[in-house]
């Protein structure tokens, strides 16, 4: 029979509280940097009903996401969980400096008026740098 220990209970639920603040605050961040970085403004977009910023910044958060999630596992302290974090919020800025800057000069002026076939080019790109970057994490 199973007991119910609570203090090692206390000790984990303290630990995922810690890493859940931490990534959730690290998440907020990257969501602030990542719109302060686009020209357009996603905030607005979104709330006018434009799909297609709410779908390209719903995957530069899941890209973003992925691997720090991966970090959660990987490491074993804050200070490197912090800099597994920076990284991966680097990754997906650069990601998106290097979509407009050579595949799409125009993203976002096409995220402005709406194009989801960008938008969804936006999503895949992020989540597919995402998932790589959590692999990369793991060796």
């Amino acid at each position: 029979m199973v007991v119910f220990d609570p203090y090692a209970f206390g000790s984990g639920a303290l630990s995922f509280a810690l890493a859940f603040i931490a990534a959730g605050g690290f998440t907020l961040i990257f969501k602030a940097v990542y719109r302060w970085i686009t020209p357009h403004d996603e905030g607005a977009l979104i709330r006018a009903g434009n799909s297609a910023a709410a779908v390209a910044l719903g995957g530069a958060l899941l890209g973003y996401v992925i691997p720090l999630a991966s970090a959660l596992t990987q490491t074993h302290s804050l200070p490197e969980f912090v800099a597994w974090a920076l990284l991966a919020g680097v990754i997906q800025v650069v990601t998106f400096w290097l979509v407009r800057r050579i595949a799409l000069p125009d993203v976002s002026a096409r995220i402005e008026r709406g194009e989801m076939s960008t938008a969804l080019y936006l999503l895949s790109i992020s989540l597919a740098v995402g998932i790589l970057n959590a692999a990369c994490m793991t060796a």
